[in-house]
């Protein structure tokens, strides 16, 4: 089977909205390749692969997605560019957002994209392992997230990732229930559950996205239970949660605030990622409207977290 490859040239902060409207129109596999992914590894002093072995970027970032040849890629080429194009309406920069197109064997694809997927630590006791390797703990207290990303995968997990899974460190003690918004991959559930989480539910708006994560929930034992189901955001939910995680898009977020206010426990956490730093003004804004306090922020490059609890009367 032949394949049309559409890459688009852009920057870091643009790859994961850029990703999305390509799997809207129709692709079937995401790749990304990023520059700051690599710097990011290559920083880490627990380092765990050779990172000389992992093809890179040296700047910038590009989006690939791959389409079946049942799909007439250049009738959708215009859609695709406009609205990479209107990314900068949202303050994210594109870089060039050049998009190019290239024919990819079946054979080729399934053989070259795992060279792109290493093991990859994302704090000192959790480490995202594909599916397929072999890697051992390297301490005792290390806990191991398999994941089979399919024919979706970047160079390394992305800044927002990470700070996602350290904001549910700082947070989590062991026996809460959680919510985890936009669960994409499954890989923030499959973390809150070796912290302790005993109730977990994930959503997506995607039924891929859902259908994809089941799969890496299997990969897990320790996520047994976990309720996973397609929604839009937090519409139609009842049941209250002492966490709630999202890694989505600053635009997103912000009417999910006003949702997550209604879904808190007592005493319970909302902790926000996919921040970009031009958007934190907005997102604080928005929280403090909804009587949400910021207890504390994480920063990795360009990206923000927000650690966010409901107002008390002591504030």
């Amino acid at each position: 089977m032949e394949w049309t490859k559409v890459t688009v040239a852009t920057v870091n902060e643009a790859v994961e909205a850029i990703a999305n409207i390509l799997t809207e129109n129709g692709a079937e596999g995401i790749q990304i390749e990023d520059a700051a992914d690599y710097e990011h590894l290559k920083a880490k002093p627990d380092q765990i692969i050779d990172l000389d072995s992992i093809p890179h970027l040296e700047t910038g970032a590009a989006v690939s997605a791959f389409f079946p040849e049942t799909v007439f890629v250049p009738e959708k080429l215009p859609l695709i560019e406009q609205r990479v194009a209107q990314l900068t309406d949202f303050g994210l920069a594109i870089g060039s957002g050049k998009v190019t197109l290239a024919q990819v064997a079946d054979d080729d694809w399934a053989t070259a994209w795992k060279k792109y997927y290493q093991p990859t630590r994302l704090t000192r006791f959790l480490t995202v392992v594909p599916s397929w390797t072999d890697y051992q703990p390297t301490d005792e207290r290390e806990a191991l997230i398999r994941m089979d990303p399919g024919m979706a995968f970047g160079t390394g997990t992305h800044p927002t990732t990470h700070l996602s899974v350290q904001m549910l460190e700082m947070v989590l003690r062991g026996g809460e229930s959680l919510i985890d918004v936009g669960t994409g991959s499954g890989v923030l559930s499959i973390a809150a559950a070796h912290l302790g989480v005993n109730d977990i539910r994930a959503y997506d708006v995607d039924q891929v996205a859902v259908d994809a994560a089941k799969e890496n929930f299997a990969l897990n034992p320790v996520t047994a239970g976990i309720d996973a189901h397609p929604n839009d955001l937090l519409n139609g939910i009842t049941t209250k949660a002492d966490v709630i995680v999202a890694n989505i898009l600053a635009e997103i977020i912000v009417p999910l605030i006003p949702q997550a206010k209604a879904l808190l426990n007592d005493n319970g956490h909302l902790l926000l990622a996919g921040i970009i730093a031009d958007k934190e003004a907005l997102i604080r804004e928005t929280l403090a409207a909804n009587d949400f306090v910021v207890q504390e922020a994480l920063h990795m490059g360009d990206w923000v977290a927000l650690i966010t609890r409901q107002k008390t009367d002591d504030d």
